[in-house]
């Protein structure tokens, strides 16, 4: 079932899409760790699951498919495969796509990935809308694409930002999730700036519950969030008191869910950062809006 085809499931339910992002274990852990996620995860039962990109190298070792495979096949949950094209050839995304097709992931979350400083990126695809594009081409894929509330970090302004993103649907996205964020109103400015753009699509909001200091500086300084002025003061006050903040964190997660949920959000896809202990207790708390 593809993505889009999840969504309208649910709309016509009035509910909303509740879902997870996972990631592939770092290349010094057991792969069997993901095994634990997983199980962690299945009891609640989500609507699909994504799976950001493990850049193996080559479609023979890419940890994303396997993965994508597993939750397909033995947990019985569709999957969502994350695809980057900032470091791949055309011939290589091929044939990325045509294992992913073998494998019978047919859907995916198309990405220009970021660009490391340190490697050369191959000019083939200088946008995720032109990897749409191409994968699109390829066959019977199901493609999603990533949207920013707050304006990618590297677009001059907000009317840019949502021209290109345009970009991505008439390429072919059926589906858009979004970057994290810790302010609601800017996502509900931010989806009313799409549907004056003519972005139709199934809009998910991308929801990180953070759980330490040291999460939120990173994924601050890698994707620019802005910090209201509430979250700021719930950090400021238990950032030296670890399990405090962790549920501080936890609890304004699900703030947020519920009142993305009140206002009529499509879908909520949950950052687990494999961490079942915390989606849990997220979904313990929002389980009967979904």
């Amino acid at each position: 079932m593809s993505i889009a085809e999840i969504f309208a499931r649910k709309k016509t339910e009035g509910r909303p899409v509740f879902s997870f992002e996972i990631f592939p274990p770092k290349k010094d852990s057991p792969v069997d760790t993901i095994y634990r996620t997983l199980d962690g995860l299945q009891g609640m039962s989500p609507d699909f699951i994504s799976v950001t990109f493990g850049a193996g190298g080559s479609g023979k070792d890419q940890p994303t498919r396997d993965i994508a495979a597993l939750i397909q096949g033995q947990y019985h949950i569709p999957a969502l495969a994350h695809l980057t094209c900032v470091n791949y050839s055309r011939q290589e995304i091929a044939s990325l796509l045509e294992d992913l097709k073998a494998a019978e992931i047919t859907n995916i979350l198309a990405l220009r990935g970021d660009i490391n400083p340190n490697i050369p990126p191959h000019t083939d695809f200088h946008y995720a809308a032109e990897l749409i594009s191409f994968i699109k081409e390829q066959g019977d894929f199901h493609v999603s694409a990533a949207c920013y509330p707050e304006g990618h970090c590297e677009c001059p302004d907000l009317v840019t930002d949502v021209l290109n993103l345009r970009k991505k649907v008439d390429a072919g996205a059926e589906h858009l999730v979004s970057q994290l964020f810790f302010d609601n109103n800017l996502f509900y400015s931010f989806v009313e700036r799409a549907r004056i753009a003519g972005i139709n699509v199934p809009i998910e909001a991308g929801i990180m519950p953070v759980v330490n200091k040291r999460q939120i500086e990173r994924m601050v300084s890698l994707c620019g969030a802005s910090l209201p002025a509430k979250f700021s003061r719930m950090m400021s006050r238990y950032s030296d008191r670890p399990e405090a903040l962790r549920d501080a964190g936890i609890a304004y997660a699900v703030d947020q869910i519920v009142d993305l949920i009140s206002n009529g959000v499509e879908g909520i896809h949950l950052y687990t950062m494999n961490n079942p202990q915390v989606a849990r207790r997220i979904w313990d708390n929002v389980s009967s809006l979904l």
